[in-house]
């Protein structure tokens, strides 16, 4: 039988509800588990133990009395640090700046808090969440749990290391760019990105969503039966929308499926990468699919174009700060952002213009196919230490080329693990849907998931202490 800490929120459930073991069981053994990983991958910001602890035993009284509150009642959870908790400051992967403590949960918060999931800790992230990477200027160094000399990618750091190391079974993570299927990807879990607004969440953005990120793809379904209930909010939040997650079922026969093997500009795809992705297209091929060919949707003019509307973006965020507070944020954020000091008001509008290209780019695809399915990433790993995989601030989106168009034009996306490189990394296949399709994505990730039927695997815990920086 697994370990506690191995079992995922559905399992962990069906145990509460055999009283086969206890919430209060598996917060012990989590807290242990915890005890022994996290020096070494610095994925936890505000971890709390003791009140975990006094929340899971007062889960487990309810699951005594066969009264459990909520679709996710003692279950474990975390947050990234982004998301808002009420009585907790966001640092925003700095701690510059007005420290305010937040005065109430953000929306995903506030759903799993109605569920009664347990909080765990919040996750760290990169300054201001623009790196794609485990480096942040506040929270240190977050260290990928399959090599620790490697990255998590990021900008959901915490939020990828936690869950391939068996922090908890559920995560949130946030993206605007990749933020949570990179990390997905780069440490071989579940991460999915809804149709903008399906999700609410505050503070809203142009492409921004926040997402689960899971083992399995049916603990990232779980996750949306809280996630997506509506709150006013976020003024782009969708209609509400009654949707059996938890129905997973899907015939794959007929379906239409894009293959993209090619971004269109930044990184070149990995080798291994291709291949592994290649046999995934296979596997829905085998199972009805018929396979597609797909151009990129995505061009050197719109990467270059985002690429300057978020530099002064960037730029005014780090305008609030103080002169000597700017000297504290990572190196590789300034050098990229003070670019954004010198572009024009016209500048920036055009780059923004870049991200209704992507939209009408990305929407015309699903003229053609149902679905599509590409790699998630280009490369397999990078240094720990770097920024972003050029370890180039002035290219630091090369690799966000398979992910980003889906946030401009606001469709579900999901990565999941397609399987090992021969250094014994993951890599990240990711599915991709027409708006609002957010509960098919999910499906089809779901019968591609049973047909890579890859075996659970778990990084070791390394012997010697690196610990974080």
């Amino acid at each position: 039988m697994p370990e506690l800490y191995q079992l995922t929120a559905t399992q962990l459930l069906a145990g509460y509800r055999t009283h086969t073991f206890s919430p209060s069981e598996v917060a012990g053994a989590l807290v242990e588990h915890i005890n022994s990983w996290e020096p070494h991958i610095n994925a936890l910001y505000a971890y709390q133990p003791d009140a975990f602890i006094k929340a899971a035993e007062a889960s487990t009284q309810r699951w005594a009395k066969g009264e459990p509150s909520g679709g996710l009642d003692g279950v474990p959870v975390t947050l990234k640090e982004l998301i808002a908790t009420k009585g907790m400051p966001v640092p925003v992967g700095t701690g510059l700046g007005e420290q305010a403590t937040a005065n109430e949960d953000a929306p995903p918060a506030a759903r799993l808090a109605e569920d009664n999931a347990l909080l765990l800790a919040k996750t760290t992230c990169p300054d201001f969440g623009m790196l794609s990477s485990g480096l942040s200027s506040f929270h240190g160094l977050t260290r990928n749990p399959w090599d620790l000399t490697c990255n998590t990618g990021g900008s959901s750091a915490g939020a990828g290391a936690a869950a391939a190391a068996g922090l908890g079974p559920l995560h949130v993570g946030t993206d605007i760019g990749g933020s949570v299927r990179l990390p997905a990807a780069w440490c071989g879990v579940v991460g999915f990105k809804p149709t903008l607004g399906r999700v609410p969440i505050d503070p809203y953005y142009v492409g921004r969503c926040a997402g689960p990120m899971t083992r399995s793809v049916g603990d990232a379904a779980l996750m949306m039966t809280a996630l997506a209930r509506t709150d006013r909010r976020d003024a782009m939040r969708l209609p509400p929308e009654e949707i059996d997650w938890m129905n997973l079922a899907l015939d794959i026969k007929g379906l239409r499926i894009g293959v993209m093997m090619e971004a269109g500009c930044g990184l070149a795809l990995d080798d291994e990468i291709r291949q592994h992705v290649e046999q995934a297209a296979k596997q829905l091929e085998a199972a009805g699919a018929t396979l597609v060919p797909l151009a990129p949707v995505l061009t050197r003019e719109m990467l270059d174009g985002l690429d300057h509307f978020w530099q002064a973006r960037q730029w005014s965020e780090l305008l609030k700060l103080s002169p000597e507070e700017r000297e504290q944020v990572l190196p590789a954020i300034l050098a990229w952002a003070d670019g954004g000091a010198r572009l024009s008001g016209v500048d920036a509008v055009q780059g923004f213009q870049q991200t209704m290209m992507m939209r009408r780019a990305t929407e015309s695809v699903f003229d053609e196919v149902d679905a599509v399915i590409s790699p998630t990433t280009p490369n397999i790993a990078f240094p720990a230490e770097w920024p972003s995989p050029t370890n180039d601030p002035r290219q630091p989106f090369e690799h966000i080329a398979y992910t980003v168009p889906w946030n401009m034009g606001e469709q579900p996306a999901i990565s999941l693990n397609a399987g090992f490189s021969s250094g014994n990394m993951p890599m990240g296949v990711q599915l991709v849907g027409p708006r609002f399709a957010d509960h098919f994505v999910l499906k089809l990730a779901r019968q591609l998931e049973e047909r890579l039927a890859l075996p659970m695997r778990w990084p070791t815990l390394p012997t010697d202490k690196m610990g974080a920086q």
